[in-house]
C-alpha cells in the first residue's frame, strides 16, 4: 500500500459519484486511507478535494469551507429532482419564457440581465432552503433520495444556508449562467428552481461545475486519468500533485519540539510553558504547527493565553 499524506484535488468528470472517485483513486494509488470532502452530484463536474492518509483528518474542516459554483439554469421547466436529469413536471415553450421575462423587465424598466440579477439577489445572504427530495439529507435515519425512489414525498423543514453572492455571467434564453459563492449545505439546483419560480417560469439546473472549495481551485485539479498516467509513468511524480497536510495551516507559525516537549507531543499531551520558553516562534499566536527536528508534522496546537501552555487541537501523526 502507498503512504501518501495530504490532499489531492480531483477534477471530477460527469458520471462519477464522489464515492466512485474514492474507489478508483484507491486502486490508482494502491492505498486504502482515502476520503472525499462532501458529495458532488454524478452529473456535476469540477473540484472534489480528496484526503489521503493523515490528511483524512481534514475532511470535516474542508466540508465546512465556502464553495464557488458555475451553474446553467434552464428556465421554463420544473422537474422532480430540480435538475434536468429528473422527470419533467411542468414545461412551457421557450418563446413563452422570453415573453414573460420581457414583460417583467419592461414593467420595471430593467434589462433582462438586471431582472435576472435582481431576482437572484433575493436569494443571497442567510436564507432558508428546503432540501430536494432527491438529496442525501437524512430524515429519520433514511436518505431523502431513498424515500423519493419509493415514490414518496415527505415534509422537510427548511434549513438555514449562507449564499454570499450570485452573479449572472451569461444569458441565452431560456438559459442563463450564474456563478454562486455559498456556504456548506447549499443546493444549487434548489437555487435554480427557486429563482425560476420567482420569475414565474419555473427552472431546473442543466449543468453544474464546482470551481472552488476553500482554497482548492479548479486550476490545480487533476482528472483521475491524469493521475493514473503519472502513477504509471513517474510514480515519484504523484507526490508533486499532493498538497501536504500542514499547508492548510500555513498561517499558524511552526514550532519544533524536542526533548521532553517532543515526548509530550508524540503522545498528544498538553505541553507546559516551561518547556517552551526558548522556542516559541511568535508572540501572540493562537495556533502552532508542531514538528520534530526532522520536520515531521505532528499536530496543530492551540495556545492557552492564561498559562502559556500549548494544548492539542488536532493530531495528524499517522
Amino acid at each position: 500500500m502507498g503512504s501518501y499524506n495530504g490532499l489531492i484535488i480531483i477534477n471530477k468528470e460527469a458520471g462519477f459519484t464522489s464515492s466512485d472517485v474514492v474507489a478508483k483513486l484507491r486502486g490508482i494509488l494502491h492505498m486504502k486511507k482515502i476520503g472525499h470532502t462532501g458529495t458532488l452530484d454524478p452529473d456535476a463536474v469540477g473540484v472534489l478535494p480528496v484526503c489521503l492518509g493523515n490528511g483524512t483528518k481534514l475532511v470535516q474542516m474542508l466540508m465546512d469551507h465556502d464553495k464557488v459554483y458555475e451553474a446553467v439554469c434552464r428556465l421554463g421547466v420544473r422537474t422532480d429532482t430540480q435538475d434536468m436529469s429528473g422527470t419533467v413536471l411542468k414545461e412551457i415553450p421557450d418563446d413563452e419564457v422570453a415573453r414573460r421575462l420581457a414583460e417583467q423587465a419592461q414593467a420595471s424598466a430593467l434589462s433582462i440581465l438586471e431582472l435576472l440579477s435582481q431576482t437572484a439577489e433575493k436569494f443571497t445572504g442567510s436564507i432558508l432552503q428546503t432540501a430536494p427530495m432527491y438529496s442525501a439529507v437524512k430524515v429519520g435515519g433514511k436518505r431523502l433520495y431513498e424515500i423519493a425512489r419509493e415514490g414518496k414525498t415527505i415534509e422537510r423543514a427548511p434549513r438555514p444556508v449562507q449564499v454570499f453572492s450570485i452573479r449572472i455571467t451569461g444569458i441565452d434564453l431560456p438559459r442563463f449562467t450564474m456563478q454562486v459563492h455559498c456556504g456548506k449545505g447549499t443546493y444549487i439546483r434548489t437555487l435554480c428552481s427557486d429563482i425560476g419560480d420567482a420569475l414565474g417560469t419555473g427552472g431546473a439546473m442543466e449543468h453544474l461545475t464546482r470551481l472552488r472549495v476553500g482554497s482548492c481551485t479548479i486550476d490545480e485539479a487533476h482528472t483521475l486519468g491524469e493521475i493514473e498516467t503519472v502513477m504509471k509513468t513517474d510514480p515519484d511524480g504523484v507526490q508533486k500533485l499532493i498538497r501536504p497536510t500542514d499547508s492548510f495551516f500555513a498561517d499558524a507559525p511552526e514550532l519544533i519540539a524536542d526533548g521532553a516537549a517532543l515526548i509530550l507531543l508524540k503522545n498528544g499531551n498538553r505541553i507546559p510553558a516551561a518547556l517552551l520558553q526558548d522556542v516559541l516562534p511568535a508572540e501572540g499566536a493562537e495556533h502552532y504547527r508542531m514538528y520534530d527536528a526532522d520536520r515531521r508534522f505532528y499536530a496543530v496546537y492551540a495556545a492557552d493565553r492564561r498559562s502559556g501552555d500549548l494544548i492539542p487541537e488536532k493530531m495528524f501523526i499517522s
